[in-house]
Parts: structure tokens; sequence; C-alpha cells
């Protein structure tokens, strides 16, 4: 992930802002609603505001499955923190920020296998339930990836307004890399376009 942080603050300086103000290591903390600070991993301040924020997720490994939830409630409380604390003043006047998320996920076939649901009381969101299985009589549903239920969270994160724009990238652990981007909405590329026209917006409002 850090070669994609490195990747993000060049397109960033490249885009025109000072290096100085784009922060990926140290000085990352924002304040929150409800709580009182989190720790970005990407954040520019120029001229005292807050131009973008960012974060960079990834998961690897046989116990992929036990952290989904996890990481989609991190995702949304985030967002919805930083929000609410933009609304109540926290971050002076200043148009609204660039919040941008990316999550790289290990490429491995455990990951693109059907994962079933369990539905004791009320059906779970259709998006989530998969191929239709009939067996004796009995309709069931096969459930969706791993791989799939991230994609949908990165896809869902913006259609809801609370990142800007997100990026689902998929790789494996093998000494040649290989880099997948299986949603055309949220490739890397789409998410850096994002990004430089934020930047163009941001920098042009401050020279008019």
């Amino acid at each position: 992930m850090g070669a994609l942080e490195i990747l993000i603050s060049d397109v960033l300086c490249e885009a025109g802002l000072k290096k100085l103000d784009v922060r990926t290591r140290t000085a990352l903390e924002l304040p929150g609603y409800f709580r009182a600070t989190k720790k970005w991993d990407l954040i520019v301040v120029s001229d005292g505001a807050l131009v973008l924020a960012m974060e960079f997720k990834s998961q690897a490994g046989k116990s992929i499955g036990n952290n989904v939830n996890n990481r989609s409630e991190e995702a949304v409380g985030s967002a919805k923190d930083i929000w609410i604390a933009f609304r109540e003043g926290r971050f002076g006047k200043c148009p609204p920020p660039f919040l941008g998320y990316l999550f790289l996920l290990e490429d491995r076939d455990s990951v693109k296998l059907p994962v079933g649901n369990k539905e004791p009381y009320f059906p779970v969101d259709p998006e989530f339930r998969g191929r239709t299985i009939k067996n004796t009589g009995r309709v069931r549903y096969e459930g969706v990836s791993y791989s799939k239920r991230y994609e949908l969270l990165c896809r869902r994160l913006v259609l809801e307004r609370l990142y800007t724009a997100a990026s689902f990238l998929m790789a494996t652990n093998s000494p040649r890399t290989k880099i997948t981007q299986p949603a055309p909405d949220l490739t890397f590329q789409r998410l850096v376009a994002a990004l430089r026209g934020h930047v163009v917006t941001f920098l042009g409002s401050r020279n008019s």
C-alpha cells in the first residue's frame, strides 16, 4: 500500500499541490464528531483548508471473511464522522473536501467463491443473494463472493455520497504480482481523474 500512497502523492503534486501540504506518514489526525480525532492515511491541508482525506485499506490471507463486516463498518463510520465534523465547522470555512477510498484485496481462489448468507428473519439485499438454487422444491440463494462484496461496498460508498470516489483493486501474492480491476467504475484511473479534477477546482477557487 505504501507504493500506492506514494503514487497518489505524486499525482497530487503534479496537479499543482505543494509537496509539504500532502501528508502520508505523520500529522494525519483530523477532528471528528463522534470521536475526538481519526487518523487518515493521506490528507492534504493547504492554506488552512482541508482539501482531501483518503483511506487505503487492504486484506489478505485465509481469514478474509472474518473482517468483511469490520471493514464495511469502519469505512461507513469514518466517512459519516468526518462529514458531520465538516458540517459542524471543525475545518473552518472551506469547500467540502474530497474523500477517497482505495481497497486492495488479495487475489486468491477463496475470495471468488460464493458465500452464503444467514437469513433467519428477513431477506438480505438482493445484490448479496447471488444465484438462485432450486433443490427438492426449496429455493435458496448461493450468495456472492468476498471480492464481490467488497466491490459492492466501494460502489455504494460513492453512490451514497459517503466518499467522493473509490477504487477496488485485486493483486496476486506472487513474485510477479498481477493486479486486476474487476469493476470498470472503480478503477484506479477513475479515482486519479477525480482527484486531479478536485485539486484543479480547489486551486482555481484559491486563485480567483
